[in-house]
């Protein structure tokens, strides 16, 4: 049994993570320079990740956020997507920018795409600082990628177990 009191190993530095997130706010500033944009932070995991984003993105933006639930304090996905706090800017006619800690089934980040898409935002795309592209079940576009991991479960710079590890300096994976 693994032991849950800490992670086991660190996978990825908090220079890396910095490092990465300023190259990706530089393709975001490039990409949505003129326009519109406004990013939509995925509570509670992406927090960390997007305030060291909108630091390094050099273009105005707005900033909103939305909660939903399937995991709760299990390590795998219910599947059943619920919205526990809507946006509350509005979007229509505007480009959106999600930005999620981690994409691992795709469940979440689908039902997330097509209920932002209902409020007729001029585009919807994803910013994800993980992406564990081996689990995906249902495919979903991501634009902007910081690191793609193993099927492990993440912890660290935001991501939790059971509300534990949100406030490591990096990212590392629990189990053996």
């Amino acid at each position: 049994m693994p032991d849950r009191s800490r992670p086991s190993k660190k996978l990825i530095s908090r220079a890396r993570v910095q490092k990465r997130i300023r190259e990706l706010a530089g393709s975001v500033s490039r990409d949505y320079r003129g326009r519109k944009l406004v990013l939509i932070g995925v509570l509670k995991g992406a927090f960390v990740f997007m305030a060291d984003l909108l630091r390094e993105i050099s273009i105005p933006v707005e900033v909103d956020f939305i909660q939903v639930s399937s995991y709760g304090a299990s390590k795998t996905s219910s599947g059943v997507i619920k919205i526990k706090k809507d946006i509350d800017l509005p979007i229509v006619g505007k480009d959106v920018l999600i930005i999620e800690d981690i994409i691992d089934y795709g469940y979440t980040m689908d039902y997330l795409l097509r209920f932002l898409k209902a409020k007729k935002p001029k585009s919807v795309r994803v910013c994800s600082l993980l992406d564990k592209t081996e689990r995906r079940e249902v495919q979903v576009p991501v634009a902007y990628r910081g690191f793609e991991v193993p099927d492990k479960f993440m912890v660290g710079y935001g991501l939790d177990f059971a509300e534990k590890f949100r406030n490591l300096p990096y990212i590392a994976h629990l189990g053996a």
